[in-house]
């Protein structure tokens, strides 16, 4: 359920289809994700699962995995 949503996330903001996204992709070397995307992507999905994710966070998502398992263990 976490990663259907985040993966609807990175396809709008990142403007790719949802059939690229895995957890192992890339979002900088797969989908060309740059630094501005990357603080849209933290503040969308902050907004979207009502958590904060602290900026020194940010650096280690770099992969959609990543993300998921992030999220996953704020929500737990």
């Amino acid at each position: 359920m976490i990663f259907t949503k985040i993966s609807e996330i990175i396809a709008q903001e990142l403007s790719v289809s949802k059939e690229e996204i895995a957890l192992e992709t890339h979002l900088q070397d797969d989908l060309g994700a740059d630094s501005l995307d990357a603080v849209e992507l933290v503040m969308t999905i902050e907004e979207e699962f009502e958590i904060a994710i602290p900026d020194d966070e940010t650096q280690n998502l770099k992969t959609v995995g990543d993300i998921v398992r992030f999220v996953e263990k704020l929500k737990a």
